[in-house]
């Protein structure tokens, strides 16, 4: 099986890799490093298990010719940053939408039949039924990361539709682990590392959001691609239960062994423009196919914590 994985030196991407290399894949990455690190993977180049190319998808620059002969294409690469895409939008639909396409046209070109993509909760914006189910409506994204996901997914389908393609999406809660470099849990072990005396939490604290461990959230994903075989479906993954950003920084600071923290909020019901206060994700479907999550979000967030503490060296 020859697998293009494109954003495979971030975060999620790079976990995923891992993945397909224990099952034998012939992998070529796609990542401009913008985001990703090249450590990340270099046990898997140096090793020989996969190839590596630097190349920046919301251009057409000659990557779409390493398309030909895959099998299957799974697009990770994206702006993950929901709080920053408040700031400059026109960069965040480059990167999640207009290099979507790109990736669409290399397939089409280059006869590739199957696009696995990674989207996300938000493009549910304020579900008014929680857990959200996938055919939750009407999808009113709040903020510009959430809207360029969605017009993703329908581009997606339109080319599964009309060019014969299989697709395959997945609507990710907040996903955690080992080597990500941005989220609340980085944000607050970076901030009591600052200062851990006090901890500045965004919001007044009540926001309360479904998490899950990355390595999870990847079997998940190939669990799907393995028995979804419909052109088009997508599905919800995260965990059954959720947890308060004052309970996660809890979690925190007991992980980070400190004691006597002032938490200081900044108030509101939300941590920035674009927030969901409440998110939690009905993961029914994926339990139909036969899945069943393994992790809660307080183990997620349990386990994140110390993995982060690990690559920092914190102890």
């Amino acid at each position: 099986m020859y697998s293009i994985v494109t954003g495979g030196a971030g975060f999620i991407g790079s976990n995923l890799v891992d993945a397909l290399v224990k099952r034998g894949d012939r992998i070529l990455v796609i990542d401009n490093l913008s985001a990703g690190r090249l450590e990340n993977i270099q046990k898997h180049i140096d090793s020989g298990r996969i190839q590596f190319l630097n190349a920046d998808l919301r251009t057409q620059s000659g990557w779409e010719k390493s398309f030909a002969g895959a099998d299957r294409v799974f697009h990770i690469a994206a702006d993950p940053d929901v709080r920053a895409s408040a700031g400059i939008p026109k960069p965040v639909f480059e990167s999640n939408t207009a290099a979507t396409i790109n990736v669409l046209e290399a397939m089409r070109l280059n006869g590739v039949k199957t696009i696995v993509f990674t989207s996300t909760s938000t493009v549910y914006g304020e579900a008014t039924v929680i857990p959200t189910p996938e055919d939750y409506s009407p999808m009113i994204p709040i903020s510009i990361y959430a809207g360029s996901k969605l017009a993703a997914e329908a581009m997606i389908a339109s080319y599964a539709y009309t060019f014969d393609m299989r697709a395959v999406v997945f609507r990710f809660a907040n996903i955690i682990g080992q080597r990500s470099g941005h989220g609340v849990i980085w944000d607050f072990v970076h901030k009591l590392m600052n200062n851990p005396k006090e901890l500045e939490i965004l919001g007044d604290g009540k926001q309360s959001k479904s998490y899950f461990e990355v390595s999870a959230c990847v079997d998940a994903v190939l669990f799907a691609v393995e028995n979804s075989k419909d052109t088009f479906n997508f599905y919800n993954i995260g965990s059954e239960d959720w947890i308060s950003v004052t309970e996660l920084a809890e979690i925190v600071v007991s992980g980070m062994k400190l004691s006597d923290v002032k938490f200081r909020y900044t108030g509101g019901t939300r941590g920035w423009v674009g927030d969901v206060p409440k998110m939690q994700l009905s993961v029914d479907k994926l339990k139909a196919l036969g899945w069943k999550p393994t992790t809660t979000s307080k183990e997620s967030v349990r386990s994140a914590v110390k993995t982060l503490l690990d690559e920092l060296n914190y102890f």
